[in-house]
């Protein structure tokens, strides 16, 4: 991994740049959370309703624990058992998490990614990220790096190439609070 254009890519970000890069299945879209312009383009490259919400990922626990609250035991030790991993809980939102990353509901789905790339370029802005599959809502999440540019190279701000991680699909969504699985 290069450390110049992770370095690049969270200038961008930080700057309330959108870009695309690596995650452990698909391409994603990625900006910060709470820059709300930034969060807007993001769904309109998507063409994305914001009452859907948006994962968040983070490097580590402490970059999540602004947006969500852990669930108590027996949950908590649940979900700190996979993270990190390519595991993504809907837990409690805090009070000042953003309606546009919420939905309007009182949850955020987050990930602590153990995606080198994606927890790099968390832990070179500072923050959790914004992170969606990189395509149009309804058409298939990109793969490979040539569709992605001819797609929606244009509407991102940069593209952090990069090895996808080995899972065939994006990740399996749970609740925290009940363990159910929402997307196997």
């Amino acid at each position: 991994m290069s450390r110049v254009r992770v370095a690049r890519a969270a200038r961008i970000v930080r700057a309330g740049g959108v870009i695309a890069y690596a995650t452990e299945a698909v391409f994603g879209l990625g900006c910060l959370p709470r820059d709300r312009r930034a969060v807007t383009r993001v769904l309109a490259i998507k063409r994305r309703s914001w009452r859907k919400g948006l994962i968040l990922i983070g490097a580590d626990l402490t970059q999540l624990e602004r947006y969500v609250v852990l669930p108590p035991e027996p949950h908590r030790g649940e979900v700190l058992a996979t993270w990190p991993g390519p595991n993504t809980w809907v837990l409690d939102a805090r009070a000042d998490a953003p309606r546009w990353i919420t939905g309007g509901r009182a949850s955020v789905a987050v990930r602590v990614t153990a995606h080198a790339l994606a927890a790099e370029l968390c832990r070179a802005v500072g923050e959790a990220l914004v992170s969606t599959s990189a395509n149009v809502s309804r058409r298939p999440p990109h793969r490979r790096l040539l569709g992605l540019r001819r797609d929606l190279g244009s509407s991102v701000d940069y593209v952090l190439a990069g090895a996808l991680g080995g899972l065939e699909a994006p990740t399996a969504i749970r609740d925290g609070r009940s363990g159910r699985v929402l997307r196997p």
